[in-house]
């Protein structure tokens, strides 16, 4: 029997080493599990912080694109505002002078002429003597003692018409405001 004991003592002895060998794989797996989860998701927020990015970045370039295509006939725009504004002293001459024929022409040219800057994007700002001054839309030219109180700090007469291209200031409206 001693020997059927050895047997049973070395079958006992060899399944706990198994049984160990299987606990510390079984550690190792799951370890290596863990690691591998933790290096799934540092990777799956890389891709997501990266294809979020790119979608920015595809929406500013598109972004960039529109204004590039609103704005390219900007400088056309800028020269164009003197001939408007010859036009606006031609009509109030003309208007002075008793020229009703003639001034009819020129309103019908000036009409056609602001109806076609218009249709691309360029609006006149409207201004008027006792409206608030405000820098991102006027330019003070002088000062003047303000005719009555009310008017302190406002704008009492618009020299210059100002404009908008897309609602971009390309022209400030030139004032003068009551001191």
């Amino acid at each position: 029997m001693s020997e059927n004991e050895d047997i049973q003592k070395e079958v006992l002895n060899e399944a706990e080493e198994q049984s160990t060998e299987n606990t510390e794989q079984n550690t190792e797996n799951v370890t290596t599990e863990k690691n591998a989860e933790e290096l799934l998701a540092e990777e799956k927020d890389r891709y997501i912080r990266l294809f979020a990015e790119f979608e920015n970045y595809k929406k500013r370039t598109a972004k960039e694109k529109m204004d590039y295509f609103q704005f390219a006939n900007q400088e056309m725009m800028v020269s164009m505002l003197g001939i408007l504004d010859d036009f606006e002293r031609a009509l109030k001459e003309m208007s002075k002078s008793g020229l009703e024929a003639e001034l009819q022409g020129v309103e019908l040219i000036y009409q056609k002429f602001q109806n076609r800057l218009s249709e691309k994007g360029l609006k006149p700002m409207t201004v008027q003597a006792g409206d608030n001054f405000n820098v991102d839309f006027h330019e003070a030219i002088t000062q003047i003692p303000a005719p009555s109180d009310d008017l302190k700090g406002k704008i009492v007469d618009v020299i210059e018409t100002g404009y908008t291209l897309h609602d971009k200031v390309i022209r400030f409206a030139k004032v003068v405001t009551g001191n």
